[in-house]
């Protein structure tokens, strides 16, 4: 191991490996956590510095640095911000897409004793073959990108990344740096347990964006929220991002914003490949005014002047929303967020976002994998049983987040011998456990959406922030309308006692909670089981609810 990093070393390599003429506030301290052996949990916004806090480090440390990053357009995409450096380390991709010359080219740079960053999929580390080979390297950091995806409570969960922890593990257990730009307590509690971090250095920086401005329109019709959307867009002076909830949406309307004289295009994730490069590089080049886009249009984007960014539709929640402004004003200008919805769009969000397997979906696929010779995928499983690819493929992914298969390169293969029913049963127990967390989801989004006092304190108390009263840059201040709260942002019960941020209370149904934001008649409470439920003061008189301490 090398020698502790100080912020003059690391501003040192900055400036004479890449380029930079200086460190932005909160990658000194995280880069020196890392280079002192630490492990290092960073939430930065888009645009703040994340990977800048591996590079350094990975140069400084030497050997090779695991990069684990989700798609493969962001890994292309920091590989050339890497190679376009002055001096900086070499860099390489394990992925699906490198073929028999880069992937020998690959391995003899990770072989080859030099200081190198390595790029794979989640699902790379599945393939033995890469882990074995990845453990007799000289591996001293493993990064992992977009962290978020560890965790069940975050809004994009991804089950290839449960096996990151004993990824790790099999790699010697080096430093790990989680990076992500978005995440509540609850999801940062999760990526620690989950990677099996220990002691990690936390460094949440710049979750307050002051120079974008927060609003939310209530419409009691449809049709007068497009009207109004459409006009929020055409009036936008800068490129602006519209997202929507649904793929028909996305062209409908880019096809009515063109109408309007605005150059627009349409982005979803049914689109071919080809056709989402094309509409990313037009964007990137300024030749747009506006992608309307699903919430596929997202990691990896980096455009610095977006003035606006307009939601059509509520999110599944409010770590995705912020996740999605947060793409706007990376140049440090004025820009706006707004939101628009109506009461019922929760409930259709609800609704779409809900779903269960069928019993004989599940049976079917767990016998198909008990009687297969090796790795299933679901295209295979549908071809001899009639059913969806779609419904197999949540069975799939079902059946490894409950440990009863495990996925790799070539498919899913069961880790158990767990009878159909024992199958069915772990599967609807998840099912159950995931529509909790969706439903906290969008209540939690309600609450941001319905609030009355200042807009941008209920986001940041959300992800553990301390703010002000009043932001002066939201609607709700602009009118003068943020109901006021007690100066020391507490709730007073009735045996006097204060509850404030981050107190640990007792619900005498849900057990054990950590209260996460305070208003002056309720509480928004994360239980891990039963996720995030919003209380009235009430509670405690009724002795529903009491100080953990008091308990």
């Amino acid at each position: 191991m090398n020698a502790p990093a100080t912020a003059e070393q690391s501003a040192r390599t900055a400036r004479e490996a890449f380029g930079w003429d200086a460190l932005l506030p909160g990658q000194a301290e995280a880069i020196d956590a890392i280079v002192s052996g630490r492990d290092t949990l960073v939430v930065f916004p888009t645009g703040a510095g994340k990977s800048a806090v591996y590079q350094i480090a990975g140069c400084e440390l030497g050997g090779v640095t695991v990069v684990i990053s989700p798609l493969l357009a962001l890994q292309r995409d920091q590989i050339a911000s890497i190679d376009a450096a002055p001096d900086a380390p070499a860099a390489v991709a394990l992925n699906s897409r490198t073929g028999a010359r880069g992937r020998t080219a690959a391995w003899a740079a990770i072989e080859g004793g030099e200081p190198v960053y390595a790029f794979l999929a989640p699902e790379q580390l599945a393939n033995p073959e890469i882990l074995d080979r990845l453990s007799a390297a000289d591996v001293r950091l493993v990064v992992v990108d977009e962290a978020h995806c560890v965790s069940a409570w975050g809004f994009d969960f991804r089950p290839e990344y449960a096996r990151i922890g004993d990824a790790v593990n099999a790699l010697g257990r080096p430093p790990v740096l989680a990076l992500t730009a978005t995440a509540s307590g609850p999801v940062r509690d999760e990526i620690v347990a989950s990677l099996g971090m220990r002691d990690p250095h936390l460094e949440v920086r710049g979750m307050d964006r002051p120079e974008i401005h927060l609003a939310v329109r209530r419409h009691e019709h449809d049709a007068d929220k497009q009207r109004a959307v459409l006009d929020d867009v055409s009036d936008a002076d800068g490129p602006t991002l519209l997202y929507v909830a649904t793929r028909k949406e996305t062209d409908a309307y880019a096809a009515e914003l063109g109408e309007r004289g605005r150059r627009a295009a349409a982005y979803h994730g049914g689109m071919a490949q080809k056709k989402r490069d094309a509409v990313h590089a037009a964007w990137s080049a300024g030749e747009l005014d506006v992608v309307v886009a699903t919430s596929a249009f997202g990691m990896g984007v980096d455009k610095a002047d977006v003035r606006r960014v307009v939601h059509a539709d509520v999110t599944e929640s409010l770590d995705a929303y912020a996740q999605e402004i947060g793409r706007a004003a990376r140049d440090g200008q004025p820009a706006q967020a707004v939101l628009h919805y109506r009461a019922e769009d929760f409930s259709l969000r609800s609704f779409f976002a809900g779903g269960r397997s069928k019993r004989a979906d599940i049976a079917g696929v767990w016998d198909a994998l008990q009687r297969g010779d090796g790795p299933l995928r679901a295209k295979d499983i549908a071809a001899t049983s009639g059913r969806s690819t779609r419904a197999i493929g949540r069975v799939l992914t079902q059946l490894v987040t409950c440990g009863l298969a495990v996925s790799g390169p070539d498919g899913v293969s069961p880790a158990s011998k767990a009878s159909a029913g024992d199958a069915v049963a772990a599967v609807r127990e998840r099912d159950e456990a995931e529509e909790r967390i969706r439903a906290s989801r969008i209540e939690i989004m309600r609450g941001y959406s319905e609030t009355v006092r200042c807009r941008r304190r209920a986001l940041l108390e959300y992800f553990g922030v301390d703010a002000p009263e009043h932001c002066g840059s939201c609607d709700r201040c602009d009118a003068s309308a943020a109901e006021p709260v007690t100066a020391d942002a507490a709730v007073t019960t009735a045996a006097g006692e204060g509850i404030r941020i981050d107190a640990v209370v007792e619900h005498h149904e849900w057990g054990t909670g950590t209260v996460m934001a305070v208003e002056s008649d309720r509480l928004t409470v994360f239980f891990p089981d039963h996720g995030y439920k919003v209380l009235a003061r009430a509670a405690f008189e009724r002795g529903i609810l009491e100080l953990a301490d008091a308990a």
